[in-house]
């Protein structure tokens, strides 16, 4: 069963998800990043912007599709782009179609009342699907 677990409290959403796929690629893991066109256009650049040595190999979901096969992190707003299952991480206000296709799933939820307000509606979906959930509080744990 798909693991689902929810991020809270992330001071910036996207900088958060560039550390994320950062870490989750230092991990080998394979990384699908959903969201909407003007989110994903920003994170990769944020990506592309980060320090040599903090390198982050990624692409769009409408990349050549070898690309997209060789890509350890997709960045797509349709998840039939993404030919790896491994880790999803949610930054759209909705629940993803097909996440239960993926291993894991990340939902981001930043300080914001309207993003926190879209998180609650998707904790009740999963929960309502049965889907155990996983609550991290990043104040908690970047405040220890």
């Amino acid at each position: 069963m798909t693991e689902v677990a929810f991020h809270f409290n992330a001071p910036d959403k996207l900088e958060y998800a560039c550390r994320f796929v950062r870490k989750a690629l230092r991990h080998e893991m394979r990384v699908a990043v959903m969201g909407v066109q003007e989110d994903l256009e920003r994170l990769d650049r944020m990506l592309w912007d980060m320090a040599p040595t903090d390198f982050v190999a990624h692409c769009v979901g409408s990349a050549a599709g070898e690309l997209v096969q060789a890509s350890p992190a997709v960045l797509t707003d349709d998840l039939q782009l993404c030919p790896h299952r491994e880790v999803l991480l949610n930054l759209g206000e909705t629940v993803p179609a097909a996440f239960v296709e993926f291993g894991k799933v990340i939902e981001v939820v930043s300080l914001d009342d309207g993003d926190r307000a879209a998180a609650r509606g998707r904790w009740r979906e999963y929960a309502a699907q049965g889907f155990d959930i996983v609550q991290h509080d990043l104040v908690v744990r970047e405040g220890s």
